[in-house]
């Protein structure tokens, strides 16, 4: 994510030459040889070097041995000239991998005299020694170039390869024990492939140690929140031994990257067999999952509001932050901020009691997020701060990502477009460092809107259309129609005006029948495009209509925007007297009411 890629382009001739006079005494070779090792390694300096090794190896050979045609035919010339004992000493190094420890190839060979071979392998510059070691009081070594490594390695069979994989694991475990547990877990996996290559299947004492290997290294993998490579352990785990707590961690995996068919798939069956198992935790996780899935994907809140409450029945106390927040969510997309209050102090409780901190950051940010919708900028924005500052105590990404990304939409509220684009740059990086596409794409909806306050329509629509390709593959209803309805109104601006008839209405077939905050700004957004087309009566039907979806909720500041494009709307069209009757109400609406007093000192108490 973080790393530069520069491109290194072949040495000139000149160069090469530089190289070669540096590596050879110019009467080394004769003048045609010279110019047969620049034309065959073609400005690798790699090649160059391998080359000249080759050469001075040779020992005074007359005549010279021909240059192989590649890099790689070079190595593996220069592999095959070794004594047999170095030879086997390289080939079981390369086994280990780019860096290899003394221990190790003692452990490995047994019969070979490994500290006089290795001097030997360091004074032929196959390898270099390693100045600090990743396990305490190993001599750690490193192939000179990762392609020395990759043609010692092919250059044993594959049932060799298994047999060392496997030994070398065993002495990772004595030696290192949990510590480097993913190295330990990637030989053995690999030990297990070349098993089940030769003979069709890996022996089940092997399959069941690789799969508990990689089930550990997935969940820390977890805990870290690297989410593509967790899912990619766990489920490589399942396929060696399927067990109800991988086949869950796998599918949580996919989840945490709003893979929404995959959870709806996955978490079925996890539920499935929980039930038949008789695990309630485990039975309530997947159902919270698919309430999600229901939520998100079917925009089905009958159904993720009886999955939830199922969820909430089936699991313990101190496991229910996760249910908790989806019953939040519901509250929020039928605005019933009141029980979304409630809720979250029941999340905050269970934060505090369990000293989690990323889960009382999460909890805070959708507070922040009630304030925000009720007009209280001065909360929400306290809110984030202590939240921001409780993810970074936690170590979250995810907390930390989902704090900037409120954060910065709080600062677009309030025009500080500079600092709110700061923030949510930051915060997509780190969802798309974890993986998470869904917020990825609501951050991105976000930026689209900072790109508007700045008057660049060409950078909105680039983003819209950036979150819509993200958002589609996830079959999500709760974003994407977020994203169609502001292209629409972008393209509005931008003259595209059948373009954006055609976005607005797949807004309105996007949104979900019970989230009625997207039903209301997708509404509204199809009110503009009419305007623009010239048809007022339903322009004015549509903006009302958005109107009437929002006024006995809690969305506020969405009421607020509402009414004011419907005011603009009315002046465009000289009528002013209604137009002044809205501006009206909209001041009625603006004020915000005060936090509740019994609800501040909970909150207080608890964070």
């Amino acid at each position: 994510m973080r790393a530069a890629s520069i491109e290194l382009d072949p040495l000139r001739h000149d160069e090469s030459e530089q190289l070669l006079r540096a590596l050879l005494p110019h009467d080394a070779l004769t003048a045609d040889a010279r110019q047969d090792v620049l034309a065959k390694t073609e400005g690798n300096p790699l090649f160059v070097e391998e080359t000249i090794r080759m050469l001075l190896e040779s020992d005074g050979e007359t005549p010279l041995p021909s240059i192989p045609d590649t890099l790689q035919a070079m190595i593996a010339a220069r592999i095959d000239h070794l004594p047999a004992e170095e030879k086997a000493l390289l080939h079981r190094s390369a086994v280990i991998g780019r860096i290899f420890w003394l221990g190790a190839l003692e452990h490995l060979s047994p019969e070979l005299d490994v500290e006089v071979l290795l001097d030997n392998l360091l004074l032929r510059d196959f390898i270099i020694a390693e100045p600090r070691s990743t396990i305490v009081g190993e001599r750690a070594f490193r192939f000179k170039h990762v392609l020395i490594r990759e043609v010692g390695y092919g250059g044993l069979t594959k049932a060799e390869r298994a047999k060392l994989h496997e030994r070398f694991a065993d002495w990772l475990h004595e030696r290192a024990g949990e510590e480097l547990l993913e190295i330990r877990a990637y030989h053995l996996d690999h030990a297990a492939q070349l098993q089940a290559e030769l003979d069709g299947a890996a022996p089940a004492e092997l399959a069941s140690e690789a799969a508990a290997a990689l089930e550990e290294a997935g969940r820390r993998a977890l805990a870290r929140e690297s989410n593509r490579a967790a899912r990619k352990l766990l489920l490589r785990a399942c396929e060696l031994e399927p067990t109800l707590e991988r086949r869950y961690h796998a599918a949580r995996a996919a989840w945490r990257m709003s893979e929404l068919p995959t959870v709806s798939v996955e978490m079925t069956s996890v539920l499935e067999g929980a039930r038949a198992a008789g695990d309630s935790t485990v039975e309530g996780k997947a159902l919270t999952a698919l309430a999600e899935v229901a939520m998100l994907r079917e925009g089905d809140l009958t159904k993720a509001t009886e999955l939830v409450d199922a969820a909430l029945e089936a699991l313990p106390e101190e496991g229910r932050f996760g249910a908790l927040e989806v019953r939040g969510r519901i509250a929020w997309w039928t605005g019933d901020f009141e029980a979304q209050e409630r809720l979250v102090a029941e999340e905050l409780e269970i934060a505090h009691r369990l000293e989690r901190k990323d889960l009382e950051a999460h909890a805070l940010e959708q507070l922040a997020g009630v304030h925000r919708h009720l007009g209280r900028l001065d909360e929400a924005e306290q809110t984030l701060r202590r939240g921001l500052e409780l993810a970074e105590e936690s170590g979250s990404i995810v907390a930390r990502a989902q704090a900037l990304h409120s954060l910065g939409a709080l600062r677009l509220e309030r025009r500080e477009t500079g600092i709110g684009k700061e923030q949510l740059e930051e915060a997509k990086s780190l969802f798309a460092e974890v993986g998470d596409a869904w917020m990825l794409g609501r951050t991105l909806n976000s930026l689209a809107w900072a790109a508007e306050l700045e008057g660049d329509d060409a950078a909105a629509e680039r983003l819209l259309r950036e979150a819509i390709r993200l958002l589609k593959p996830l079959e999500d209803r709760g974003a994407l129609c977020e994203s169609q309805r502001a292209l629409a109104e972008v393209l509005v601006r931008r003259g595209r005006l059948d373009e954006a008839e055609r976005l607005a209405l797949e807004a309105i077939e996007t949104v979900a029948e019970h989230d009625i905050s997207s039903q209301a700004t997708t509404t509204m957004s199809l009110g503009l495009v009419r305007a623009a087309q010239g048809k007022d009566a339903e322009a004015e039907a549509q903006l009302l209509h958005a109107l009437s979806l929002v006024e006995s909720t809690g969305f506020r500041g969405l009421e607020v925007w509402i009414l004011t494009r419907l005011e603009e709307f009315l002046r465009s069209r000289d009528r002013n007297e209604e137009a002044d009757a809205y501006a009206e109400r909209r001041a009625e609406v603006a004020p915000a009411p005060a936090l509740g007093d019994a609800f501040a000192r909970r909150i207080e108490r608890i964070a």
